[in-house]
């Protein structure tokens, strides 16, 4: 289950109105932030500049593989446990805009979870500890403790000891 926060009632698509939801400075500040933390060859380096800029809640040796994208909007709803890592291009969002509404929701992601290349994690999402999601995976709802999930559509299954 997504938890999200949705505004709704435009005639407009709420992306056009994008400033109205979002203060224009914090996107540039985050935008620069996150495009040099992206290329930053050092994850120890990546780990406390993201913490620091971005206010994201971050545990202890949390990975972000060259690439990751954290959400620019709102990465301050992002929180991620102790010795986890991000994949290389691996995308975390926490917004996401539509036709007639926009979303907010917070992103849990558990200690000793392993997030594979290429991962597009949705707002409002919780993934659990001692997860391991696989290369291309689109995590569209909640995933419990202990899971291996993969593939597209998301295929959420035990995984072996």
């Amino acid at each position: 289950m997504r938890r999200l926060k949705q505004r709704s009632g435009f005639t407009i698509n709420p992306l056009w109105h994008l400033y109205k939801t979002v203060s224009f400075i914090k996107v540039v500040k985050n935008f620069i932030v996150i495009e040099t933390g992206r290329y930053m060859p050092s994850t120890k380096m990546k780990h406390a500049y993201y913490k620091k800029f971005l206010k994201m809640e971050l545990g202890q040796h949390v990975s972000f593989a060259y690439k990751a994208m954290p959400d620019l909007m709102f990465p301050e709803l992002i929180k991620i446990g102790d010795n986890t890592v991000i994949g290389y291009n691996a995308t975390i969002l926490t917004h996401e805009y539509l036709t007639d509404e926009y979303r907010v929701g917070a992103v849990e992601i558990g200690s000793h979870t392993m997030i594979g290349a290429n991962v597009t994690i949705l707002p409002g999402v919780k993934i659990g500890h001692h997860v391991l999601v696989g290369a291309g995976t689109v995590v569209s709802k909640d995933v419990p403790d202990n899971m291996l999930v993969y593939g597209n559509p998301m295929t959420i299954r035990e995984r072996k000891k």
